[in-house]
């Protein structure tokens, strides 16, 4: 407590809070107000008379100096402002990049932010139940550095659950855990490429990507996207790709799924010219109709393909757990890189995580939430259908994932909608964002919103949906559209 209240009442003086020759409370009064004993108030000023930071008057009490400069004020304060905001010039280029380009947003939980999950919906009391018997006596191995690409039960739980809900045919020692998907594709960017590369993306695509891939000093090329995914060129390139990063069972953010045939034109030219594919396979868990699409790793047998999955959205973004499944051929060059760079750790909640796979909790949540995702998905729809007409929906918007894209008029701003969206209480994302304005990137950005419907009560959709409106109506009104 001294060096608690020593601290707040110096800072106080400091940044100019508390004025040169202003009187402190009398030691008695101020320890009655914070409910601490009174000899901790006077070793505290006692300190700051020592310090020269107050002085004493006989009979008259404790008071700030007069004899701190007011630019040493002035200057405390400026320095608490400018530390948040670091001078450009401290920075380095690739710092400057990555801050400017910065997209992800400081908003993640509300109607209608997209890739979010309904994380009241998580089985909390189960999941407690497995971390509390692995804490009651914790196993020593599972509270120290991990090595080897996470914990083994975990692994080996993951191969089994692919095999039957992707057609994945790996062994456990082929996957490697991550913290997110993002330290996933920055591991596959230091390990197999170097500054200078070329990395194909979707455009539009997911901006995460992009922006670990460039901190990375890789080149990324924009390949414009259609009904069936990524564009493909014909004739033979001069510099192909070392990367393709592609999101084939339902491309983000447009919905469309990749056709069989561009599946395995890509997987032939991959191989044709030495180059990885990334295959993002972000929300396959949640299609509401027919069967799951087949990933692109299983298609043929030992594919140049990386599979990056997370559990971001089936059980909640906060957990940072993901995975990558490798080739035979890069595993244990991986694992060593992984264990070397980012210090394995958070084996218990490998080993609960690995607990909930056992014991049939996972599938049945994901089966409880597809169909809750499903009708919120149906509502959704309907509501725009209605409102708007069926001709705002984006062509590509399959029956599959967590958002829907509303397609605007091309002279409709979707920063300009989600400003007036966000001060109504209602959080989208635009469309325009995830393109990469790049030659040869094919059309120039859409404009458009990212609806995500997951993390939305039934009863609050439509109430949200007429805020939206509301905020189209106003943009349209200031550019002059009846």
């Amino acid at each position: 407590m001294n060096q608690r209240l020593y601290r707040c009442l110096r800072e106080a003086i400091l940044d100019g809070s508390i004025a040169a020759d202003t009187r402190l409370p009398a030691s008695r009064d101020l320890a009655a107000e914070l409910g601490i004993a009174r000899n901790t108030v006077v070793h505290v000023y006692a300190q700051l008379q020592a310090e020269g930071y107050t002085r004493s008057r006989q009979g008259s009490g404790t008071y700030v100096a007069d004899t701190l400069p007011d630019d040493y004020l002035a200057s405390g304060r400026r320095k608490r402002q400018a530390s948040t905001k670091p001078a450009r010039s401290s920075l380095s280029e690739r710092g400057v990049r990555i801050v400017e380009g910065a997209s992800a947003s400081p908003f993640q939980w509300g109607a209608f932010m997209p890739g979010v999950p309904d994380v009241t919906e998580f089985p909390h009391r189960k999941f407690s139940r497995i971390v509390s018997s692995l804490w009651r006596k914790p196993a020593p191995e599972l509270l120290t550095y991990a090595h080897g690409g996470g914990l083994p039960a975990l692994r080996e739980a993951l191969a089994q659950h692919l095999a039957l809900t992707r057609s994945i045919d790996c062994d456990p020692e082929q996957i490697l855990l991550t913290e997110g998907v993002h330290q996933g594709i920055d591991l596959v960017a230091r390990i197999l490429c170097e500054a200078g590369d070329q990395a194909w993306i979707e455009n539009p695509g997911y901006w995460g990507a992009r922006s670990v891939l460039q901190a990375n000093g890789i080149r990324t090329v924009p390949r414009a996207v259609d009904e069936e995914g990524m564009h493909l060129p014909a004739e033979p390139l001069d510099a192909p790709p070392r990367l393709i990063f592609v999101t084939p069972s339902h491309q983000y953010p447009l919905g469309a799924v990749m056709s069989l045939a561009r599946r395995r034109r890509l997987l032939a030219l991959a191989r044709q010219w030495g180059s990885w594919i990334i295959e993002d396979d972000y929300d396959s868990e949640f299609r509401f109709t027919g069967r799951p699409i087949p990933c692109l790793q299983g298609l043929e047998p030992d594919a140049p393909v990386i599979y990056l999955g997370t559990f971001s959205k089936t059980l909640y973004p906060g957990l940072r757990l993901a995975y990558l499944v490798l080739p035979k051929s890069l595993v244990g060059a991986f694992q060593a890189a992984h264990g070397e760079l980012y210090r394995e750790g958070h084996l218990m909640t490998h080993a609960a995580v690995a607990i909930f796979i056992a014991e049939g909790h996972y599938a049945a949540h994901v089966r409880r939430m597809r169909m809750l995702y499903g009708r919120r998905r149906a509502m959704l729809v309907n509501l725009i259908e209605r409102r708007l007409g069926p001709g705002w929906l984006h062509r590509d918007s399959s029956d599959a994932g967590l958002h829907l894209v509303l397609d605007l008029p091309a002279d409709l701003s979707d920063e300009a909608v989600v400003h007036a969206a966000h001060a109504r209480g209602v959080l989208t994302r635009p469309l325009s964002r995830y393109y990469d304005a790049a030659p040869d990137g094919g059309e120039p950005p859409r404009q458009g919103l990212l609806l995500g419907y997951a993390c939305v009560p039934e009863a609050d959709i439509a109430r949200k949906f007429e805020a939206l409106l509301e905020s189209l109506s106003e943009v349209a009104r200031r550019r002059g559209k009846p």
